[in-house]
């Protein structure tokens, strides 16, 4: 292992720190937007959930290069964002908004499951008894869609670690910035001899999502008998 090259560790360090924090900055507005298409009917509601799974169909490339359009340096949202030194483009920051906007789809989706399985009956009912909406939605709602939140985030973590067409096209392969586990996979796989390098990525990439994929489902089935005991 110490001759393994420290590109390799860089590699599994970054791609667990933008995981991290596109998993963060996807769970508010994931949450918001679930609960918005379950619980609300407003105009545009259809196209809403279209364009929350639009990342889901389109090639990975073209989303990156939609980000790049939209962020990076002669873009709308990129030209606003500059003077108040907020860069994504080439930037490690840019490869945490690519895996967010991708991994996306599969938080809202498992929130949205969560809250579909929740009997309205049941708000209604604390509503009632004089509750106000926020109440019920921490001790009514809340705990009945833990389960899918955290369940919907383990994924989204596990979407964002394997990342790969929408960050190499939006921030390309910097080592050090932007070179995810994905993407370093890809630069060894264009090095002769490095082999070896290539097979510790591929099993460690493989280990977190096995990982990803068991936490999620042990996650969900505590908290499910939790909220059932209550």
């Amino acid at each position: 292992m110490a001759e393994i090259d420290p590109e390799v560790w860089q590699a599994v360090r970054l791609s667990l720190k933008v995981a991290i924090w596109a998993t963060l900055a996807a769970l508010p507005p994931g949450i918001f937007v679930a609960y918005a298409l379950v619980r609300w009917r407003f105009p545009g509601r259809q196209f809403l959930n279209g364009l929350v799974h639009l990342p889901l169909i389109l090639p990975p490339v073209v989303t990156g290069y939609l980000l790049l359009l939209a962020f990076g340096p002669q873009g709308p949202a990129g030209r606003a964002l500059e003077p108040l030194g907020i860069v994504f483009a080439f930037r490690w920051t840019g490869a945490a908004l690519a895996a967010g906007v991708m991994a996306f789809p599969l938080l809202v989706r498992a929130i949205r499951l969560s809250l579909e399985a929740v009997d309205p009956k049941l708000e209604q009912a604390a509503a009632t008894l004089g509750a106000s909406r926020l109440w019920v939605a921490l001790t009514v709602t809340g705990p009945l869609v833990l389960p899918g939140i955290l369940a919907g985030a383990v994924l989204a973590f596990a979407k964002a670690m394997g990342e790969f067409g929408a960050t190499i096209t939006f921030v390309s392969n910097i080592p050090g910035e932007t070179q995810t586990l994905p993407s370093a996979i890809y630069a060894f796989l264009q090095i002769p001899g490095a082999e070896s390098s290539v097979v510790l990525l591929v099993l460690i990439s493989i280990a977190i999502a096995m990982g990803a994929l068991l936490v999620s489902e042990l996650i969900s089935r505590r908290l499910a008998a939790w909220v059932a005991g209550r």
